[in-house]
């Protein structure tokens, strides 16, 4: 029986690396399915091309995939989240004359504190008409959603303080550079290579705004999942192989040699494996620190599509969009998250699979069991830095008590 082919879109970032070790170390080829990797440089283009059957399948940031079954900036496809390919792993990076103006240390600081700093300058500049501008990856991505929750609850005002612009994550440092942006909130390993270029400075890592935020995804169109279903199953199996092989102790160093290389991300090997082992370098020429779970894929069934996340990252869209909440377009966009593939994929298999499929996000301080169908499952604290909880079931309460 000839193996069922898979195309999959990617931009290169160290989260694509789940559909790129199932490739190039069989745990594809295992459960009877060919990866083609098709490498590119903006998510506007990855997202074009799986529509548009160029692909079959994408590493997406998550909010994309929910923009895309809402419709928004184009007409709306039914979109299938069946497998998340990571959480956190980003970071927000200062240029070096911000970082000095803001007085940024040489470990990472506290989010509130970083902010009230960050807060008088922008004051500054605001008033002497030169505002200060972040760019983000793409209008509809985590990144956007972060870094916005984060200045607002400083008391920043996206679009009215600061303003925020797109940029591609391999040109990130290169705008950096020109000046044409302050600061960046980009995955690794863009905001590293600022570093590396003498160009930036990182402030945060996206995991201290929320903590295990959902972050890429395996993106399909639901037609694909609803044509090939048999299939998408033994592709989720590799992944979550990948996953599993990923966070092995002694992998590191292969994994990052397979990720650097020209096809993939073409970055230094250095800077990858720094970012697997959850080590990050602040300064040009600093000491690396170690920040545990810089990067989360596997454990505590961090491949699982909560719709809880989905349902938040909902939520950010309205306050950000300022769009009325629809009842409609909730259970859409919560239903773009597909738990009930992911069970069927890995029952049997040992996997921890848990048995509820919303949560209340935010609400975990420490190590805390939960109910699974399959396997034992520990989650840990998924805290968001001001402290609050969502709850995916009153999206409208959440956001009325939002600063």
């Amino acid at each position: 029986m000839s193996a069922e082919t898979f195309r999959i879109g990617f931009l290169p970032l160290v989260d694509a690396a789940l559909p790129i070790l199932a490739h190039e170390l069989g745990f594809a080829a295992r459960e009877g399915v060919q990866i083609e990797l098709v490498r590119d440089m903006t998510w506007a283009t990855v997202r074009d091309r799986l529509l548009y059957g160029h692909t079959d399948a994408a590493h997406m940031i998550a909010p994309l995939a929910i923009a895309t079954a809402l419709g928004r900036d184009r007409p709306a496809v039914p979109m299938a989240v069946p497998f998340v390919l990571g959480l956190n792993g980003n970071a927000v990076t200062f240029s070096t004359q911000l970082a000095k103006d803001v007085g940024l240390g040489d470990t990472l600081g506290d989010p509130a504190t970083i902010g009230a700093a960050l807060q008088r300058v922008a004051a500054a500049r605001k008033i002497a008409g030169k505002p200060l501008r972040f760019g983000v990856v793409h209008r509809y991505s985590s990144h956007n959603y972060m870094l916005r929750y984060w200045l607002a609850g400083v008391g920043i005002r996206p679009d009215l303080h600061i303003d925020i612009v797109v940029t591609s994550p391999p040109f990130a440092a290169d705008a950096l550079a020109a000046g044409e942006v302050d600061g960046i909130c980009v995955g690794e390993p863009w905001n590293s290579i600022a570093v590396e270029r003498g160009v930036g400075h990182i402030a945060l890592a996206t995991a201290q705004i929320w903590r295990r935020g959902v972050e890429k995804v395996l993106a399909l169109r639901d037609a694909v999942v609803d044509e090939r279903r048999d299939a998408v199953e033994a592709l989720l199996r590799a992944l979550h192989a990948a996953a599993a092989h990923f966070v092995e102790p002694g992998t590191a160093e292969e994994s990052a040699d397979i990720l650097a290389r020209p096809e993939y991300l073409n970055a230094s090997r250095d800077a990858v494996l720094r970012a697997i082992t959850d080590r990050i370098r602040l300064t040009p020429g600093g000491e690396a620190i170690h920040y545990p779970d810089f990067m989360f894929q596997h454990r505590e069934a961090a491949n699982f599509p909560w719709r809880s996340q989905a349902a938040w990252l909902y939520s950010q869209m309205l306050r950000w969009d300022a769009a009325p909440y629809s009842s409609a377009d909730a259970a859409t966009a919560a239903a773009v998250f597909r738990p009930d593939i992911y069970r069927a994929a890995l029952a049997g298999s040992g996997a921890p699979l848990p048995g509820a499929s919303s949560k209340l996000e935010g609400g975990i301080d420490t190590p805390l069991g939960a109910g699974s169908v399959q396997g034992r499952l520990l989650l840990g604290s998924d805290r968001f830095f001001d402290g609050r909880a969502f709850d995916p079931d009153d999206i409208q309460g959440y956001l009325a008590d939002l600063p």
